[in-house]
């Protein structure tokens, strides 16, 4: 574990595994060039996050990447989301034209250069992959939540998430267009993610619950502007939480109540219906609201 400029940076025990296995093999200026290679990518996201003013409390480092811990959750702004996403690999993209560089002047050791551009060429792109917590599921997340309610990004990424993970698994088990062994490096990645979003999956309940309670304190903490409200409509008969499952991540809603004639009955801010979420539950109708 390292401290630096108020940041934990935690090595994973999958990544303190390979560090022990490239002792016994060998191989450990490798492992240490990859080790500086990742750490460089998470720095990336690290000064991205905080130039957006986010609270970065821990980095996982993994032998693929990392994994920042930020105490926002699904309430930054997509656009800023997407591009701490992205500052990863931005940093495998220059470090690989430095590389380059040094290539061209004639600068010794070749092959450890060689051996530097396929790292980081392998990191930025397999972090690309649509997979959570990878970088590219995150550039998925915050996609997806331009065009849908963020219940339901959450439970597309995981889907998602989960599908590519047992592509991963079955690829690395018949090594599909190789010599058909086992390739063991992707198995345990592959299982890593699955185990990772498989949690995510039995945890999506808690996961939205942070997302409502975050929105509603950001929704009291600043006036409404009018023109970015978007209605949603909803007859009388709905509860609470099927209407708050359509909220949008980008969006700030008013909630109008249809009666039976189809006129409408009420106008609801929608930190009314979170504020009934948590005052009483979600199950109850909308209509069974306190004028």
């Amino acid at each position: 574990m390292i401290r630096a400029f108020g940041t934990v940076y935690r090595f994973h025990p999958l990544f303190v595994l390979m560090l022990v296995v490239s002792l016994f093999a060998g191989h450990f200026v490798e492992m240490i060039t990859l080790f500086a290679i990742v750490l460089v990518h998470e720095l990336g996201h690290v000064a991205a996050a905080r130039g957006f003013g986010w609270r970065v409390k821990e980095v996982q480092l993994l032998p693929f990447g990392g994994v920042a811990v930020v105490e926002e959750s699904g309430n930054m702004p997509a656009r800023e989301e997407l591009l701490v996403a992205l500052a990863g690999p931005l940093q495998n993209v220059w470090m690989i034209a430095f590389a380059l560089g040094m290539k061209l002047i004639g600068w010794p050791e070749s092959e450890w250069w060689d051996y530097f551009i396929r790292c980081n060429a392998m990191i930025a792109l397999f972090n690309l992959l649509p997979v959570a917590p990878l970088d590219g599921g995150k550039v998925m997340q915050a996609l997806l939540s331009y065009a849908m309610s963020y219940h339901r990004t959450l439970q597309c990424c995981t889907i998602v998430s989960l599908f590519m993970s047992v592509v991963m698994i079955t690829g690395s088990l018949f090594q599909i267009g190789g010599d058909g062994g086992v390739q063991l490096n992707l198995l345990v990645i592959g299982l890593f993610l699955f185990y990772s979003n498989w949690y995510g999956y039995r945890n999506l309940p808690y996961q939205f619950v942070r997302f409502l309670l975050a929105r509603e304190n950001r929704a009291s903490s600043r006036p409404l502007e009018a023109e970015a409200a978007e209605p949603i409509i909803v007859s009388r008969d709905r509860t609470i939480g099927e209407i708050m499952q359509l909220f949008m991540r980008e969006k700030y809603h008013l909630v109008y109540v249809i009666g039976k004639h189809g006129t409408i009955e009420r106008v609801l801010p929608e930190q009314r219906l979170i504020q009934s979420f948590f005052a009483a539950s979600g199950n109850i109708r909308i209509d069974a609201i306190p004028s």
